[in-house]
């Protein structure tokens, strides 16, 4: 599979490969969106069009017009936000082919093979100059000379031997045919000027050898005859004349690859066709293959087709998945010959080839919007498919023909049907640039689904932005597209668009401005009203959470800043810590009826309370193990990646094994541990509270950081341990090498024993001097400068933490909500009893849509206690900019700046001593400068797009007008 489209297996994206060797049909106009021009090309043979048909599809370059609203599709006819495309005034139209003459063979390969001929060349030199006089003179004397017997003409199918005889033989001929008069060389060689003159159209000539009986039956190395050349040269004059002499009208020639009748309905001749049909010529030569009615439909030669059909050609075919002529007209987007075909009941059902293409396959794939609608009034179906599981639809979203693609949909033909890969029309839309939008608005208006993913998970969401299509992905976006949906790999579409389209972050960003928006009075009044529009954050997936986990995921997370964000996760957590208090509830009693079961056990060994603690022990690790089970079974992957998991069925560990009757000595072991564990268990379970959750990530960070540096150095604390060993053996915390390091790594923290080893009359020195030396050694590189470089090195992060403290706390606030949410809509909780998980579930949620999705708030009222208070006056903040940001000029915006100014100032008196402490003047300054640095920047962008606009009128010449 896969990018337009992917890099991983399933990202490989395509429809027909998506490798596509375009053939780019481009239609604009500049100044007038209705004046277009058709360019097309289209050349070779029928089985070479197609298979150019079926690996490409036709490419239209395409203006968007804006006709949204939405937040997301503003400015797109201003500027271009695609990597890809530009989004000038250009507009387009399906062409139609143009059709040309589809020659059997070219004009060179004749000639060649004609050149071949004894004295084929002399021939092309002699007989275009024979005129006039000196054709009278030529003729006059051929009247009274007897042609030579007729000659075998040569063939290519030959032994080397035979070829090189020949091939002698010819060369020899040539010479003497480059020194004969034009008499001698009608006389000595009358088959190949009878076969020149026919190619050449020199009726005299042929006229004058047919008289003298030349053999009307010769050939070239290929087997054509002087009918088959006449034909292809449309000469009716000399096919008539050849004819009356008894040439033979369903001569093939060697290859069997077509009659006199193909090469005229190739040229598109009809007197021709009419002479040879006149001679008796089979109209359905080559059935149930190429006829000469294929032929004259691959030249779009209407009235040669129609002349055919009245002369009794089939215009469909007995054989089962075979072309026919209504493929080629169709393949070609030829109407003409396809209103044609089909008034002489050309079935519109006949599947091409392997491909299993229908005509209506096919006219789509060209992007022909009348064919189509022809075949769709003939009762041609729209849901056939392809053996791709493509159907028309498909077809022409791939074409970005809108034109057909309405057709269809008028026709009924569906919108979400889907091909072998569970890609819809959608997907295919999305796959080019050039029309996208236009394709996508269609396609979503008949009901297709924005959100429809394939069997490898993409949606046309992760498709536009893998094709790096701005104005697409904003598109889909504004008709609800879901930034959160993930790939079977696990990859969000807003992976996809942070790393090909970032562009579209400013417009998210944007729209979360938007969401904020004034709902009653104006700012300064002390009943003015915020409205706070959630929607934007929850696009459509499982959880309302979804969207903060991928920004977070994406390295967005400071997006959570945004106080849209901020709100959000603020009053979902509202809702949903209580299910995480009754976890830490959980936990802690575990903890304390773990920690007193160790008590009386295996430190007080007061035997009946501890069979009291025994089945609560019990029970408890019970119910552990069923919910570490149940994450398992709800998602094994993220489990397995979360260390506290590993912690978790650590204690349980432990703690099953404290429960064994009767008490061992190896079991005092497991206790100990046991304890340690279950609390610092505890620890990481009240770390997960936002409040203290800060403290627990330092203490986590430097005790990483801590055992990376050991583990650097740890070699030179195991030669000092060794060392300290051989020189202090008779001191017993040396005595065991495993000791001795442990007593080193004691004696980093300063605990060196200075005068218990050396002046200790028990323990003498043993290597004084040496023992001395090394002591100052550690000393100074383990005590001094390794411990403190340690030290300063796993503390270094704590600032960093404390500086993005608030980021941080978002991002687990965040990340709790999501985990406790994610458990609590598990499909495996939907086994329980329903009236209860609906009640729980409800109380989870924050939003109900489609009405409970927002809130108001009144910033200026004290009583306002839903929301933080700092948090009420950012969002106050972000309304206050940008209504600023919407005046325009720079009066305007000092006098706004002043009115917000006095606004502030009625409010502080308004509200006496509670509202000063929110609304004190050292905030008003702080709002003023922002106001006024925001003044300098829209000033500064202003004076930059002036200047642009100006540069660019010069170039074009035009004038301003203001």
């Amino acid at each position: 599979m896969p990018a337009l489209f992917y890099k991983h297996q399933e990202y490989t994206w395509t429809f027909s490969k998506i490798k596509v060797n375009e053939e780019i049909y481009v239609t604009m106009s500049i100044l007038n969106k209705k004046l277009f021009e058709r360019l097309s090309h289209r050349g070779g043979s029928q089985e070479e069009s197609r298979r150019s048909n079926i690996d490409s599809t036709p490419s239209i370059i395409v203006n968007y017009e804006n006709n949204e609203e939405d937040i997301w599709m503003d400015e797109i006819d201003k500027k271009s936000i695609s990597s890809e495309e530009t989004s000038e005034a250009i507009m387009c139209h399906i062409r139609q082919r143009p059709m040309n003459q589809q020659q059997l063979w070219t004009k060179e390969e004749i000639t060649l093979a004609l050149s071949n001929l004894p004295a084929g060349e002399a021939a092309f030199a002699t007989i275009p100059t024979l005129h006039g006089n000196i054709l009278e003179k030529t003729l006059e004397e051929l009247q009274n000379l007897h042609l030579r017997e007729p000659q075998t003409i040569y063939r290519k199918t030959c032994t080397f031997t035979n070829g090189c005889v020949k091939k002698t033989i010819l060369v020899s001929e040539n010479n003497i045919a480059t020194r004969a008069t034009p008499t001698e060389l009608l006389v000595k060689w009358p088959e190949t000027c009878l076969l020149v003159a026919c190619w050449l159209g020199h009726f005299e000539i042929v006229k004058v050898l047919l008289e003298k009986n030349v053999n009307i039956f010769c050939k070239d190395e290929n087997g054509r005859t002087p009918v088959h050349l006449a034909a292809c040269a449309a000469i009716v004059r000399i096919l008539e004349e050849l004819l009356s002499y008894g040439a033979d009208p369903c001569e093939w020639d060697f290859n069997k690859k077509c009659t006199p009748l193909h090469c005229a309905a190739a040229v598109g001749n009809v007197a021709c066709i009419k002479s040879l049909i006149k001679a008796k010529a089979d109209v359905n030569a080559g059935f149930p293959g190429k006829t000469p009615l294929h032929y004259a439909v691959l030249s779009n030669a209407v009235d040669s087709a129609e002349v055919l059909l009245q002369a009794g050609a089939h215009p469909n075919n007995p054989q089962v998945y075979t072309e026919t002529p209504l493929h080629v007209a169709a393949s070609l987007g030829s109407v003409p010959c396809m209103k044609l075909l089909l008034s002489h009941g050309a079935d519109v059902r006949v599947q091409l080839g392997t491909a299993r293409s229908t005509p209506l396959h096919l006219a789509a794939e060209e992007g022909s919007a009348e064919c189509t609608k022809l075949l769709v009034d003939a009762g041609a179906s729209c849901e056939a498919k392809n053996f791709k599981g493509q159907t028309a639809m498909h077809l022409a979203a791939l074409a970005q023909s809108l034109e057909t693609l309405e057709v269809l949909i008028n026709a009924g033909a569906k919108a979400n049907v889907e091909d072998i890969d569970g890609r819809t029309p959608l997907h295919a839309a999305v796959a080019k640039s050039l029309r996208a939008n236009e394709l996508v608005k269609t396609l979503i208006q008949a009901g297709a689904s924005v959100n429809k993913p394939d069997k490898f998970g993409y949606t046309p969401l992760h498709i536009a932005a893998l094709n790096e299509n701005s104005s697409t992905v904003m598109m889909l976006l504004s008709k609800g597209a879901d930034i959160t949906v993930r790939t079977k790999g696990g990859i969000s579409a807003l992976s996809f668009i942070i790393r090909r389209t970032p562009d579209i972050l400013p417009r998210f960003v944007t729209r979360l401005d938007q969401a904020i928006s004034l709902y009653d009075h104006e700012l300064g009044d002390v009943d003015c009203e915020l409205r706070l529009d959630f929607r934007p954050l929850v696009p459509g997936g499982k959880g309302e959470t979804d969207l903060m986990l991928c920004l977070i995921e994406v390295g967005q997370g400071h997006i959570l800043k945004h106080p849209l964000c901020e709100s959000f996760l603020y009053l979902k957590w509202l809702r949903i810590r209580k299910f995480f208090l009754i976890s830490l509830v959980f936990h802690s009693i575990f903890v304390i009826l773990f920690t007193g079961y160790i008590a009386v056990t295996y430190l007080w060994s007061i035997d009946h309370l501890s069979k009291i603690l025994f089945w609560p022990i019990l029970s408890y690790t019970c119910i552990l193990i069923t919910k570490e089970l149940f994450q398992i079974a709800h998602d094994v992957c993220s489990y397995v990646k979360r260390w506290e998991n590993w912690l978790q069925w650590c204690v349980i560990l432990t703690s099953c094994l404290v429960l064994i009757n009767p008490i061992n000595n190896w079991q005092h072991h497991i206790a100990a541990l046991g304890i340690l564990l279950i609390w610092i268990e505890l620890m990481i379970v009240v770390g997960r509270f936002p409040m203290f959750g800060l403290y627990i990530q330092m203490f986590t960070q430097v005790a990483i950081n801590f055992f990376k540096f050991l583990g650097a150095y740890i070699c030179l604390i195991i030669g000092f341990s060794l060392g300290f060993c051989v020189l202090h053996k008779n001191y017993k915390s040396f005595a065991n090498p495993l000791v001795g390091l442990l007593k080193t790594i004691i004696m980093m923290s300063g605990e060196l024993e200075f005068e218990d080893v050396y002046f200790n009359d028990n323990t003498k020195v043993l290597y004084a001097g040496t023992s001395h030396l090394m002591l100052l050694s550690f000393v100074i590189l383990v005590t001094v400068i390794l411990t403190n470089l340690m030290v300063g090195l796993a503390v270094s992060d704590i600032q960093e933490l404390r500086r993005c403290a608030g980021l941080d706390r978002l991002v687990r606030r965040a990340e709790l909500v999501s985990y406790l949410e994610g458990m609590l809509f598990s499909k495996l909780l939907d086994y329980a009893p329903k009236n209860i998980m609906r009640t729980c579930r409800r109380g989870a949620m924050l939003l109900h849509p489609p009405y409970h999705c927002a809130i108001q708030i009144r910033p200026n009222d004290p009583r306002e206690k839903r929301l933080p208070r700092d948090l009420v006056k950012a969002i106050y903040r972000l309304v206050c900019e940008r209504k600023v940001r919407n005046t325009t000029g720079r009066s305007t915006f000092m006098q706004s700046v002043s009115v917000l100014e006095s606004d502030y100032i009625k409010l502080n008196r308004l509200h006496s001593t509670n509202s000063s402490i929110e609304y004190n003047q050292q905030q008003l300054n702080e709002l003023v400068t922002e106001l006024k640095r925001c003044s300098y920047n829209i000033t500064t962008h202003l004076d930059s797009i002036k200047n642009r606009v100006e540069n660019i009128a010069k170039e074009l010449d035009v004038p301003i007008t203001c």
